[in-house]
């Protein structure tokens, strides 16, 4: 029996991993077919289109599932998905920008809105909280693509605007939003393919998070992430090394 039983857990978490794989390669193929239908099917043309068969790649989504999504952008069988940005706010104050590819904006909004009030946030109208963000153009590079200076020598000539290097993060390199497309074009040359390449939130103003809410701030997060249309969530939450202690050993 207690076989059985080690066996059926074994099952159980290989069910789980193969769920979410499957939500992850969902989302994936999605940005690959959105990323091919506003430019180019070619990411030779198409730097969004890109980084996301890149970000498709790292996470071992097979080549005939990359393929398949940018035949979807072109085919008989296209589907029609749609950028739509939400926001809202998170316990703690905490301002969130929730950016989604739907065919259904209702039905997102309503799921949305549904996680908010779940997990102690509340949903806004749209603008309501887009004051705390930049938006900006964000290439993503390894820590080891090459050292701090190299790196910002690097962005400084392909014409980027700032450049955050940290050991677990890797190099995050920002550009004005038109520009993405040159500026990583150029630091390709220089430092290889990216991890990603896309238009993103930068928070202006940041929050500093409390012990006591810190948990119900992540956990709305994940939930919002776990939403088979959410694609990104930005957040302008700061929480200190001892509260994320508090909450890795809780």
């Amino acid at each position: 029996m207690a076989g059985h039983s080690h066996f059926a857990n074994i099952m159980h978490k290989k069910g789980a991993r193969d769920a979410k794989r499957a939500k992850i390669f969902t989302k994936l193929a999605r940005e690959i077919t959105v990323a091919a239908k506003l430019g180019q099917p070619d990411p030779t043309y198409n730097a969004r289109l890109k980084a996301a068969i890149a970000a498709a790649k790292a996470d071992s989504m097979p080549k005939d599932n990359i393929e398949r999504a940018i035949k979807k952008a072109t085919g008989a069988d296209q589907e029609n998905y749609e950028e739509a940005r939400y926001e809202g706010i998170a316990p703690g104050n905490v301002a969130l920008i929730v950016e989604a590819l739907t065919n259904n904006r209702n039905r997102t909004a309503a799921e949305l809105r549904t996680l908010f009030d779940k997990n102690g946030g509340t949903m806004g109208a749209t603008n309501s909280v887009a004051f705390n963000f930049q938006r900006v153009g964000q290439i993503v590079y390894k820590y080891d693509a090459g050292s701090d200076d190299a790196v910002m020598e690097a962005a400084i000539e392909a014409g980027a605007d700032d450049v955050v290097s940290d050991k677990d993060d890797g190099h995050t390199i920002y550009c004005a939003p038109d520009s993405l497309h040159a500026v990583a074009k150029a630091l390709e040359a220089k430092l290889g393919e990216p991890e990603a390449a896309r238009l993103d939130w930068r928070p202006t103003s940041t929050v500093d998070v409390p012990a006591a809410k810190a948990k119900d701030v992540l956990d709305l997060i994940a939930a919002l992430e776990d939403n088979d249309d959410v694609q990104r969530v930005a957040a302008n939450y700061e929480m200190s090394d001892e509260v994320m202690a508090q909450l890795s050993n809780g």
